[in-house]
């Protein structure tokens, strides 16, 4: 998983609320046996038109915020299924944080097992951004993890995630990883947990 520190890139509006997971990523794109080329499905009914050329009206297609960064999307953004494929997709189209003011609960876990920041704002600083994000000329954001701040221009807005979160996204690894950290915690835990419960433990059968 990409570590998230300070990422610096344009912003999107996509101001829809309760866009769901079968938006983000169709079922026609969970058909394979890995995760390529999820990038082409992520809002493929909004961004390419019947015959397959892109959509010049979504957002996403237009010169001013093309290969964005970041969402600034709607509330309840990714409700619906639980489908990670929603989250590799994103991943894979180069977007690195997803800001709102509230985010369906199981697609913003796997945004945070994933690589993906999710960021939900007041309603104020959601509108401040919302002036940004529609300005081609002014759409670029840094988001700064460490310090917890979105910069654009001389202005600054200050954000809060859980330290779960925040350790996990700035290390860079999956959630395994971030367990193993405790291997001797828990290895310690279990023996104690076996030596005052030796019923509990199964014995390996001799040959």
């Amino acid at each position: 998983m990409q570590a998230f520190t300070t990422i610096t890139g344009k912003l999107a509006p996509l101001p829809a609320a309760n866009i769901d997971t079968d938006v983000i990523m169709p079922k026609q794109f969970l058909k394979g046996i890995d995760r390529q080329g999820l990038d082409r499905g992520v809002f493929f009914d909004l961004r390419f038109l019947a015959d397959g050329a892109p959509n010049p009206d979504f957002i996403l297609n237009q010169p001013g915020w093309q290969n964005a960064t970041f969402l600034l999307v709607g509330a309840n953004f990714g409700c619906g299924s639980s489908r990670e494929h929603a989250v590799w997709g994103l991943n894979q189209l180069g977007i690195r944080a997803i800001i709102g003011t509230s985010f369906a609960g199981i697609f913003d876990d796997n945004c945070q097992r994933n690589g993906v920041l999710t960021l939900s704002l007041s309603e104020a600083d959601y509108q401040r951004l919302s002036a940004v994000a529609a300005d081609a000329q002014r759409n670029t954001i840094s988001v700064s993890l460490e310090q917890q701040t979105i910069q654009f221009a001389d202005e600054v807005i200050h954000f809060t995630v859980s330290a779960l979160k925040r350790e996990m996204l700035i290390g860079g690894g999956s959630a395994v990883d971030w367990t193993l950290q405790y291997e001797a915690d828990i290895s310690q835990f279990e023996a104690q947990h076996f030596a005052q419960r030796p019923w509990l433990q199964r014995t390996r059968e001799q040959p």
